[in-house]
This record gives structure tokens, sequence and C-alpha cells, in this order.
């Protein structure tokens, strides 16, 4: 038990939505002692819901100005343990809420560590009519500012050794990847946390080939139909680049919407999905001629954070491991922000071994990966290898052609709608996920 005459009280939080029920929890901490609150950080929030909308810094600048609070400290880990060892404090306040579901653990992790000196738990009842999830909705449905959004793919880097992302093509396909979520077996929710924008899916969405022919307008029409229903950090496919010059006009366009990164490939001449089955089509870029389009694409950008992610297509093409990595020091020389490895290889064998010798460069930057061809290896393995993003380029796209094939068969054969109706999404369902404004 803590001897000071002052008692300490310890209120652990995110403070992402800071809302009267925060408040009330520290006006009660407040009558029992000294407040001192353990600000989750980034990675601590990261590790088991999305991302906060706020930095750590813009969280602290708030609370260590609430009325009541006499210490703000940062909590690395939804464990509180670590800090309550530290502090051992007298009291640990926190609404009634988490006594069932996603932090039931943590909370009888805090009752046994706080039992060795006497602490006691405090537990105001919940705030009625208070709801961070709604809030959060609320915010969603207004939406994010540009600034904002393009800052979290970089504080996602360093809050989560790996970041996952999902391809979307238009607005419904993004409201999907957006809200999409599930309980794990430790009742912590997963999520996509951020979205691919294809030059492949946006191609054939609009019924084209992916050689590059849909232009700027077009992409950008698609992006900000995405960007109006969704919160999440976007990744771009931004092909070849195109000319130098061309591709200093792209990086600006997108970083004016807020777009984090845009991905280019090291090729040259008529652009072919990566994919196709003949190669012979396919041709790489000069290593010179690329990095002149990766510093062109740096200088370009006003935010230091927007990335410009260079894309190796050497296996692609049939080259060695020598080949792949001599370009990877290349582009990250020029001052590329991250590395994507592409691959056709249905184990992905080529791939791993240039994360052997990857994971040792000195000045290594963050790896991109698209398991797309070796899809048998989970997130977990990827992850080991070294991938801090891994891309699912292309799946909701994929998933929707059969399913609308199939449709149109059925009502072909019945001559009617009646038997089509059991694989269709009720019309109700679509007025409750696009809501009127």
């Amino acid at each position: 038990m803590n001897k000071d005459k002052k008692k300490i009280v310890y209120i652990g939080m995110c403070a992402d939505i800071l809302h009267p029920g925060h408040l009330n929890i520290i006006k009660e901490g407040q009558k029992l002692g000294e407040v001192v609150v353990g600000l989750l950080t980034d990675e601590a929030v990261a590790s088991y819901k999305r991302l906060p909308l706020m930095s750590y810094d813009q969280r602290f600048e708030v609370v260590n100005n609430i009325k009541g609070v006499s210490n703000v400290i940062p909590q690395t880990t939804l464990d509180y343990r670590p800090n309550l060892l530290k502090l051992k404090p007298d009291y640990v306040v926190h609404g009634a809420d988490w006594q069932s579901g996603t932090q039931e653990k943590t909370r009888q992790q805090v009752l046994d560590a706080i039992s060795e000196w006497g602490g006691s738990l405090v537990e105001p009842k919940y705030t009625e009519g208070i709801s961070s999830t709604k809030m959060h909705e609320k915010i969603k449905s207004v939406g994010i500012s540009p600034d904002m959004r393009l800052s979290q793919l970089n504080r996602l880097l360093h809050a989560k050794k790996t970041v996952r992302a999902i391809e979307a093509h238009n607005g419904l396909s993004a409201i999907v990847a957006e809200n999409t979520q599930i309980k794990n077996e430790s009742g912590e929710i997963e999520q996509f946390d951020a979205l691919w924008i294809s030059s492949f899916t946006d191609s054939t969405a609009k019924g084209k080939p992916d050689i590059e022919l849909i232009d700027k307008t077009s992409r950008l029409a698609t992006i900000n139909e995405i960007l109006d229903v969704t919160t999440k950090p976007i990744l771009v496919d931004g092909d070849t680049g195109g000319h130098p010059k061309h591709f200093a006009h792209t990086v600006k366009a997108l970083e004016r919407l807020g777009i984090s990164a845009v991905v280019i490939e090291d090729k040259n001449g008529l652009k072919r999905n990566s994919l196709h089955k003949d190669k012979n089509e396919h041709s790489q870029e000069d290593i010179d001629v690329f990095v002149s389009k990766i510093r062109a694409g740096l200088e370009a950008r006003i935010n230091d954070e927007f990335m410009v992610i260079a894309r190796i297509e050497s296996f692609i093409l049939g080259k060695d491991q020598k080949d792949a990595l001599s370009r990877a020091k290349a582009y990250i020389d020029a001052g590329a922000s991250a590395i994507m490895i592409h691959s056709k290889d249905k184990n992905g064998s080529d791939v791993k071994k240039f994360c052997e010798f990857y994971n040792k460069f000195e000045n290594r930057r963050p790896l991109m990966l698209v398991p797309t061809s070796y899809n048998k290896t989970t997130e977990e393995e990827l992850s080991e290898w070294g991938a801090n993003i891994i891309v699912h380029a292309n799946h909701l796209l994929r998933a929707s052609y059969p399913a609308m094939q199939k449709a149109a068969k059925v009502i072909l054969e019945s001559n009617r709608s009646f038997e089509v109706e059991e694989i269709c999404t009720p019309v109700e369902e679509f007025f409750k996920i696009i809501p009127d404004a």
C-alpha cells in the first residue's frame, strides 16, 4: 500500500473521444486521491481495436489539461500491470463496463496485481446514454480530414508489427472493407487496418483491361467515391507511374485527397497485369530511370508522411534474387518509403528467401507483400517473414463476379427472380449500411 499522505489513483484510458463518462471516472478518482492517467499508446490501442483517430501526442495534450488530472504517463500495452508495478497505486478506477467482454481478462490482471500491496479496484456505474461506439459511428458518417487520414498509415506502421489491407473498387466494397470485423478467440476485435485501390480491380469493374487504359480523372473519381464512405488509410496502385513529371502531378493529387501511399512498379512499355500468363508482354524498367521516378514523386509531396512505395517485378519476369535485392537497395537509396516484392510462385518461396536477405539491410524500409498467388501462407507466417504491410489485393471484386453470374443464370433458368432471393441481400439491409444523410 502506498504510504504517501496523498493516495495515488490510477486510471487507464484511450481518450480518443472524450465524453461525460470519462470525466465522471476522473471525478470519482479525484475524490480518492491524486489522479494519474495511464494514457494508452497507439500500439496499445491497436493491439485490440482500430487505431485512435487522434495521435498519442494529441490525446496527451487533451487529457493533461483536464481538471483533476495530476499526471499523465504512457501505458504501452493493454495490460495495466507494468505501470501498476511501478506506481503501486492505492486505487485503480475503471467503469464497471469491463466486468465482461473484451477487457474481462485485463480486469482480472489488475485485481491480481493490486492485491499484492492491498490496493483497491473502484468501478463506478457505467454512464447511461453514452456510447463511444455510437460516437465513432457518428464521426465515420461525418468523415475524416485528409491530413488526419494521410498520417494513419505511418502511425499504424509504428503501432503494429503488420498492417492488414484489403482491396476496394467502389463505394459499396469500401463500406464492406471499412466495417467488416470479427472477434478472435481472445475476444479482441480484428478488422482491416487499411484499404487498397487496385488498378486491376478498378479497370475490371469498368470492363476494361488492366493496361493503364483508365485515365487519371476516372481513377480519381473511384478514389473519391471510396474516400467519401471510409475513414481508414488508403494505398493506391499507381501502375508504372508514367513519366516522372506525370507521376509528380499524381502524387500531388493523391496527397491533397488524404491518400497515405502510392505504389509504382518497375515496368516499362505497355503495362500488363503481373499475374498475366504471357510474361513476354512484360519488360522491366532500367534502375536509373525508375529511381528518377521515385525521386520525382518524393520531391512533389508536401507531407513527409505520404509514402512512395517501390514495387519490384524481378520475380514476375523470371529474374533472380540478386536482381531483386539490387533494385531494393537502389530504390531505398533513392528514398523509397517502402518496398513491395511481387511473385507468382504458389508457395512464395522466392519471396521468403528475398525477405531473409532484405531483413538484414542496414537501411531497411517497411516491406509490403501481396500474397495473391501464395495464398495458403497465413498472415502470421508472412509477418514472421518480415511483412510490414499485407494486402489482399483483389478478392472483393473476384468474390462478387461468381455471385452476380449465378444470380443472372438462375433468373434466366427460372423465368423469374423468386429463386434468386435466397442468395441476394435484402434491400432493407442496404438502407442500414447506407443510411439517409
